[in-house]
């Protein structure tokens, strides 16, 4: 979508894809295509005047800025330095967040007025699902940066456009935000989007040196002059010298990807060792030096690492993430940059009335993390109380949040109960998967939480309670309440700040967790897996996540004879082993006389690999393979 399509070939194009539901092959660019077909599916028609539903209200809004302060703090001066290049051409600078809410806009004062007509203002949700084909919307469902122009958006309102997006990435490869450049289609220019992105490489290495101050970071380029420039690459590694963040350009440089990260250690990259680099530092600080890849290219690194770092000396073989803060948050860091900023965004919220609400799949370790911010703040001394919402039977639910009169009902206890509630008084209360309790009890909670008062089943004098809360849950609350199945006033009393604890699969520190748990399972002796085993486990996709893992590892160390220090292939459950086994399978070279027969088959392991091992996400799926989602649907019917 970088240039323009012809105008006949868009119109056309869109004739037959709201008659068919599907642009002809070839007629337009195939990004543009598969954002056509998503903004169809989602219910939009070209000529719709969306009615601006999707905007926030200012609480809401307030609450976003909130949660993007790092991103807003450091995009903001190269947004100003962005708009100077395009002043006076009747356009305008935006950053919208992750789920394409725009959150912070600079531009010309006349184009303003007339993007405000189309909501091009801040609270505005510019996702596809809301607004059709944008640059914003796109990119954030591309992951890559895209333009836009004119005609080529689905909804024919924002045709007056023309505009650029590219994503901003943390060193963790999660998605931060959108920076975009919209102005009037007539002024359109080549380099726009060339521009927008070297812009937002800049927010991105900004943002990986304020989010890694503590950790060792090698600037890496091809030539001397490059280091300290928005082409260079950055590395962010862990004591013990494996990579557990990157720039884009920093992977690019090692050959890695974003799944590399945690998995990868920097002499599988370089080579050299953490502490030779180290080393030179201390003699020459601030001086870059010239390493060589294993490949035979050469690269001048220079190595940004806290005193801390220098003086500690040899580095252990089991090194420990560099803990940010001495609490319980920092006892269960193990170098995740993703956990990493949950666990600080919870530091400044814990003793303050926030309520906080952890979100992530099931097994990712949200209990866990809810006890350590209370272990962490300032009522630690207080009682934890946690209640899993999903395993409390709906008929005993009510008893035992409000607890109840003696002689309540039949069965109860008699001296009667004080309830969970009430024994979370100054402590903290914590409700686990709260998106699968009652809807009845849900209007309960809610004015337990807006009046401090708890009323026990079968009468009684309100009593008041004084806790803090947090909530936990696997669902998508936000989705469960357009559904009408969680109360949207409760959801927004209970999201006084959301933070989303990473998936296994997804986090850059399993290498130090893995060691962490062998440790824990085996506090006599130093068990390690084998390198081939540790490998092939960093690439299961682990739909249990930590709680899966966990339960592995502890089986496997139950296997081991007295005298073994490695766990190896024949520790492993056998299901793992298969499960395993197959992941690692390689593909068998065809024979000649079935080469169709053959390559067809090879397609359908390939694709029930990518599958499991992107635990049934097709998006994640498709890029894997390197084909669209639409071919991969395509290829799953046929």
């Amino acid at each position: 979508m970088q240039t323009p399509s012809p105008a006949s070939a868009l119109r056309q194009a869109r004739m037959h894809l709201l008659e068919y539901g599907d642009c002809p092959s070839g007629s337009i660019d195939e990004r543009l295509a598969r954002s056509w077909r998503r903004s169809l599916e989602a219910g939009l028609s070209p000529t719709d005047r969306v009615v601006d539903t999707e905007h926030a209200s200012a609480g809401h809004l307030s609450h976003a800025l909130a949660c993007s302060h790092e991103l807003l703090a450091h995009s903001r001066p190269v947004m100003e330095y962005l708009f100077e290049q395009v002043r006076h051409s009747q356009s305008m600078v935006v950053l919208a967040d992750p789920r394409g809410m725009l959150i912070n806009t600079l531009g010309d004062a006349g184009f303003l007025d007339k993007a405000a007509r189309a909501a091009l203002t801040s609270g505005a949700s510019w996702h596809e699902q809301h607004r059709g084909t944008n640059a914003i919307g796109t990119a954030l469902a591309e992951a890559s940066g895209v333009e836009v122009h004119g005609s080529e958006h689905f909804l024919e309102r924002n045709g007056f456009l023309t505009c650029a997006a590219a994503p901003i990435m943390s060193a963790g490869g999660e998605l931060m935000g959108i920076l975009d450049l919209s102005g009037d289609q007539r002024s359109r220019h080549p380099y726009t989007l060339g521009l927008v992105s070297t812009a937002a490489c800049m927010i991105e290495n900004r943002l990986i040196v304020s989010a890694c101050r503590s950790h060792i970071r090698l600037h890496l380029h091809a030539q001397l002059e490059g280091i300290g420039t928005v082409a260079e690459g950055i590395i962010v590694l862990s004591e013990d010298g494996w990579i557990v963040g990157a720039n884009r350009k920093g992977l690019e440089l090692l050959h890695l990807r974003w799944p590399d990260l945690g998995a990868t250690p920097l002499v599988r990259a370089i080579d050299v060792r953490v502490d030779e680099l180290l080393s030179r530092h201390t003699r020459r600080p601030g001086q870059p030096t010239q390493v060589r890849l294993h490949d035979g290219r050469m690269l001048f690194v220079q190595v940004h690492a806290e005193q801390s770092a220098l003086t500690a000396g040899p580095v252990p073989s089991t090194g420990k993430a560099i803990a940010m803060q001495p609490d319980a948050l920092a006892g269960l860091d193990t170098g995740d940059l993703r956990w990493r900023a949950a666990a600080q965004k919870a530091r400044r919220v814990a003793g303050k009335p926030i309520p906080l609400l952890i979100q992530g799949e099931s097994g990712v370790g949200k209990e866990f993390f809810a006890r350590a911010v209370h272990d962490s703040g300032p009522r630690s001394d207080g009682p934890f109380v946690a209640i899993n919402c999903a395993a409390v039977p709906e008929n005993l639910i009510e008893a035992e949040l409000f607890g109840y009169a003696p002689g309540a009902f039949t069965g109860a206890r008699r001296e009667g109960s004080v309830g969970r509630l009430r024994e979370a008084h100054g402590g903290t209360l914590f409700l686990d998967e709260v998106g699968d309790m009652p809807q009845g009890m849900q209007s309960r909670l809610l004015r337990v939480l807006q009046e401090r008062q708890v009323t026990p089943l079968g009468g009684g004098r309100a009593v008041e309670v004084d806790f803090a809360l947090i909530c936990a849950t696997h669902r998508n609350l936000r989705e469960e309440t357009d559904q009408g199945r969680f109360r949207s006033d409760l959801y927004y009393r209970i999201n006084g700040l959301a933070v989303q604890l990473p998936p296994l699969r997804e986090r850059s520190d399993f290498g130090i967790l893995t060691e962490r748990l062998l440790a824990s399972f085996n506090p006599e002796g130093d068990i390690r897996l084998v390198p081939d085993l540790m490998a092939q486990l960093s690439r299961h996709a682990w739909p249990g996540n930590l709680r899966q893992y966990a339960s592995v590892l502890r089986t496997a160390s139950a296997m081991l004879e007295p005298h073994e220090e490695y766990i190896d292939w024949q520790h492993l459950p056998d299901d793992m082993q298969e499960e395993l086994r197959a992941l690692a399978q390689p593909a068998m070279l065809p024979a000649a006389g079935g080469l169709s027969h053959n390559l067809e088959e090879l397609s359908r392991v390939a694709i029930r690999q990518a599958l499991e091992s992107s635990c049934g996400n097709i998006s994640q799926a498709a890029r894997r393979l390197g084909i669209s989602r639409q071919t991969l649907y395509r290829k799953l019917n046929a």
